[in-house]
């Protein structure tokens, strides 16, 4: 019986220099999957959730400092809005410091998106960490917090260790 495609089996020669690195792509990939299932449940696409709860916990935020917090794409942000505004659980507005900038806000409607997105996050939780004992799972969450440590500064934009990322 032939093995699932999006669950390869082997690493590929090319990643032979970075198995952690594939791993963690796969495992990225296999979780995005995963939480937008749960979040279809809700009307959200990926990476919506992120959107509103940065709103629900900063409240009134610019548009340019939404994407930034994000880490999204600023095209993305945009049709996320789009489609949150749609929704009822967004509201933009000009800013009253500067008219030429937006603010973004999360409406009193989005109260109760809020609650489904905490009880999809704890779905999605425990279908992740199924088979892990709670040490194993501090470690998990230890030891991801120290790669995102060394990664954020790449993802942010700033040049980390190692200088140039080509080569």
């Amino acid at each position: 019986m032939k093995s699932d495609p999006a669950c390869p089996d082997a690493l590929p020669a090319a990643a032979i220099g970075g198995p952690v690195s594939h791993s963690l792509s796969v495992v990225a990939r296999l979780h995005r999957v995963a939480a937008g299932r749960v979040l279809r449940c809700l009307g959200l696409y990926p990476g919506q959730e992120f959107v509103m709860m940065h709103l629900w916990e900063a409240g009134p935020v610019r548009q340019s400092e939404l994407i930034k917090a994000v880490g999204l794409d600023p095209s993305t942000v945009t049709k996320s809005l789009q489609r949150l505004e749609q929704a009822g659980h967004v509201r933009r507005c000009p800013d009253p410091a500067d008219r030429r900038a937006s603010l973004v806000e999360a409406t009193d409607q989005s109260c109760d998106l809020r609650e489904r997105v905490v009880e999809a996050w704890a779905v999605l939780e425990k279908r992740t960490l199924a088979g892990l004992d709670e040490d194993e799972r501090a470690e998990l969450l230890r030891l991801l917090g120290k790669v995102e440590g060394n990664l954020c500064p790449m993802g942010a934009g700033t040049e980390g260790e190692g200088g140039e990322e080509c080569g």
